[in-house]
This record gives C-alpha cells, sequence and structure tokens, in this order.
C-alpha cells in the first residue's frame, strides 16, 4: 500500500516523457552541419575526439568505396534495393553530393571487390545518420 502511494507522487512529480523539446538554434545547425560534413556536428559542440573520429571513420570508408568503384545509387522509384540504396548513399551528405556532381561511382559492378566497395558506401551513409542523430541528442541536452 505504501508502494502505490509512492509510485503515485512520483508519477505525478516526473515529467512526461512525450514532452516536446523546444527548439533551439544548435538543435538545428548541428544535425544539417553533421550530414553535411560527417562529424561537424560534433565538432561544433565542442566534442573534437568523437567529431574527429565519425569524420575519419565516414570518410575513410566513403572513399574506400569510390576506391573499389562501388556504384553509388541514383534516386528513383524502381526497385526496392535500389531506393534503400539510394538512401544509405545520401547519408553521406557532402561525399553524396560531391560524387554525385563529379559523376562518380557510376561504373557497372563487374568484379566482387565493386561490390564490397557499394556496400562501403552505403554503410558510410548509415554510420553517418547515426551521428547525425547523436549530434542532435546532444544538441537538446537528451545526451551529456
Amino acid at each position: 500500500m505504501a508502494n502505490s502511494t509512492t509510485d503515485k507522487a512520483n508519477a505525478v512529480s516526473s515529467p512526461s516523457k512525450t514532452e516536446a523539446v523546444p527548439a533551439t538554434m544548435m538543435s538545428v545547425v548541428a544535425p544539417a552541419l553533421g550530414w553535411l560534413i560527417p562529424g561537424a556536428g560534433h565538432l561544433i559542440q565542442k566534442r573534437y575526439w568523437r567529431g574527429l573520429l565519425l569524420l575519419l571513420s565516414v570518410s575513410v570508408m566513403f572513399l574506400l568505396g569510390l576506391a573499389m568503384q562501388g556504384r553509388v545509387y541514383k534516386p528513383n522509384g524502381g526497385d526496392i534495393l535500389d531506393v534503400l540504396g539510394f538512401i544509405g548513399d545520401v547519408g553521406g551528405g557532402g561525399w553524396y553530393i560531391l560524387t554525385r556532381a563529379m559523376d562518380w561511382g557510376q561504373g557497372a559492378i563487374s568484379h566482387a571487390t565493386a561490390d564490397y566497395g557499394t556496400k562501403y558506401l552505403i554503410v558510410a551513409g548509415l554510420l553517418n545518420f547515426i551521428a547525425v542523430a547523436d549530434a542532435y541528442h546532444i544538441a537538446i541536452g537528451k545526451k551529456p
């Protein structure tokens, strides 16, 4: 009986987990900049080691994927695997924009290395999406 009274008191005094987080300038700029330049969302929040590690890992994966002649997916509404590949690639942010502007990564996958390169490009973009979410959580104070 005493536990139910304590639980009710805690439920009333604790804030709801569905409350809206007020948008600050950093909660908008950090994820956007972090998407465009991998790790930059952490760097502007003074998380230097994490930002540098993300910049290095995403960039190296993306560049290795290109060096292995991996395919960069274009936006299309065709095959579901092409759509998912595009979503992964576009996560690379500035690297994806540069790659599309320079018309890199358009070769046919003719050997196993190119197939691995395509996977590297997609995983680099997905890792950058996770980094963007992390930068956002740091900006809103949800993560120390």
